[in-house]
Protein backbone atom coordinates (compact mmCIF):
# COMPACT_ATOMS: atom_id res chain seq x y z
CA UNK A 1 0.00 0.00 0.00
CA UNK A 2 1.27 3.42 -0.83
CA UNK A 3 0.35 6.68 0.72
CA UNK A 4 -2.52 7.54 -1.70
CA UNK A 5 -4.01 4.41 -0.83
CA UNK A 6 -3.44 4.50 2.68
CA UNK A 7 -5.03 8.25 2.34
CA UNK A 8 -8.61 7.12 0.24
CA UNK A 9 -9.94 5.91 3.35
CA UNK A 10 -11.89 8.53 5.36
CA UNK A 11 -11.09 6.74 8.80
CA UNK A 12 -7.49 7.51 8.19
CA UNK A 13 -7.89 11.09 7.42
CA UNK A 14 -9.91 11.50 10.29
CA UNK A 15 -7.10 10.19 12.36
CA UNK A 16 -5.07 12.39 10.20
CA UNK A 17 -6.77 15.12 11.00
CA UNK A 18 -6.84 14.73 15.06
CA UNK A 19 -3.20 14.28 15.01
CA UNK A 20 -2.77 17.86 13.25
CA UNK A 21 -3.41 18.94 16.81
CA UNK A 22 -0.57 17.39 18.16
CA UNK A 23 0.66 13.97 19.91
CA UNK A 24 -2.50 11.38 21.18
CA UNK A 25 -2.88 7.98 22.31
CA UNK A 26 -4.51 5.29 21.19
CA UNK A 27 -7.33 6.07 23.08
CA UNK A 28 -7.57 9.51 22.65
CA UNK A 29 -7.58 8.35 18.79
CA UNK A 30 -10.14 5.76 19.02
CA UNK A 31 -12.52 8.17 21.04
CA UNK A 32 -12.12 10.87 17.68
CA UNK A 33 -13.71 8.06 15.89
CA UNK A 34 -17.03 6.90 17.81
CA UNK A 35 -18.35 3.54 15.90
CA UNK A 36 -15.18 2.46 15.39
CA UNK A 37 -13.30 -0.45 17.92
CA UNK A 38 -9.91 0.29 19.29
CA UNK A 39 -8.48 -2.75 17.21
CA UNK A 40 -9.98 -1.22 13.81
CA UNK A 41 -8.31 1.97 15.05
CA UNK A 42 -5.15 0.39 15.65
CA UNK A 43 -5.22 -1.48 12.01
CA UNK A 44 -5.80 1.91 10.83
CA UNK A 45 -2.91 3.59 12.99
CA UNK A 46 -0.46 0.56 11.57
CA UNK A 47 -1.39 1.25 8.39
CA UNK A 48 -0.22 5.26 8.34
CA UNK A 49 2.51 3.85 10.32
CA UNK A 50 3.63 1.60 7.52
CA UNK A 51 3.35 4.26 4.84
CA UNK A 52 5.36 6.62 6.80
CA UNK A 53 2.51 9.29 7.81
CA UNK A 54 2.23 8.22 11.38
CA UNK A 55 5.24 7.68 13.93
CA UNK A 56 4.91 5.84 17.14
CA UNK A 57 6.58 5.75 20.55
CA UNK A 58 5.84 4.11 23.96
CA UNK A 59 5.23 5.81 27.08
CA UNK A 60 5.14 3.45 29.59
CA UNK A 61 2.41 1.36 29.17
CA UNK A 62 0.44 3.84 26.27
CA UNK A 63 1.86 4.52 22.34
CA UNK A 64 1.97 7.65 21.55
CA UNK A 65 1.06 9.09 18.03
CA UNK A 66 2.12 11.62 16.18
CA UNK A 67 1.53 12.81 12.88
CA UNK A 68 4.95 12.65 10.19
CA UNK A 69 4.58 15.55 8.02
CA UNK A 70 7.20 14.63 5.62
CA UNK A 71 5.15 11.26 4.47
CA UNK A 72 3.17 13.90 2.98
CA UNK A 73 5.29 15.53 0.31
CA UNK A 74 4.26 12.63 -1.99
CA UNK A 75 1.07 13.63 -1.85
CA UNK A 76 2.06 17.56 -1.77
CA UNK A 77 4.26 16.85 -5.24
CA UNK A 78 1.53 15.02 -6.77
CA UNK A 79 -0.70 17.80 -6.10
CA UNK A 80 1.55 20.79 -6.70
CA UNK A 81 1.17 19.86 -10.68
CA UNK A 82 -2.25 21.23 -10.57
CA UNK A 83 -1.79 23.82 -8.20
CA UNK A 84 -1.07 26.29 -11.81
CA UNK A 85 -4.44 25.13 -12.93
CA UNK A 86 -6.54 26.04 -9.74
CA UNK A 87 -4.95 29.27 -9.65
CA UNK A 88 -5.64 29.86 -13.84
CA UNK A 89 -9.19 29.11 -13.21
CA UNK A 90 -9.41 30.75 -9.92
CA UNK A 91 -8.07 33.78 -12.05
CA UNK A 92 -10.42 33.65 -14.44
CA UNK A 93 -13.23 33.28 -12.20
CA UNK A 94 -12.65 36.58 -10.31
CA UNK A 95 -12.16 37.92 -13.82
CA UNK A 96 -15.87 37.19 -14.83
CA UNK A 97 -17.26 37.81 -11.65
CA UNK A 98 -15.31 41.25 -11.51
CA UNK A 99 -17.12 41.95 -15.21
CA UNK A 100 -20.73 40.90 -14.11
CA UNK A 101 -20.47 43.00 -10.88
CA UNK A 102 -19.49 45.93 -13.18
CA UNK A 103 -22.53 45.21 -16.01
CA UNK A 104 -24.59 44.96 -13.13
CA UNK A 105 -24.41 48.43 -11.59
Amino acid sequence: MDVFEAVAEPSRRALLDALIEGERTAGELVATLPGLTQPTVSRHLRVLREVGLVEVRPDAQRRIYALRADGLVAIDEWIDRYRQYWAAHLDALEQHLHRKAKESQ
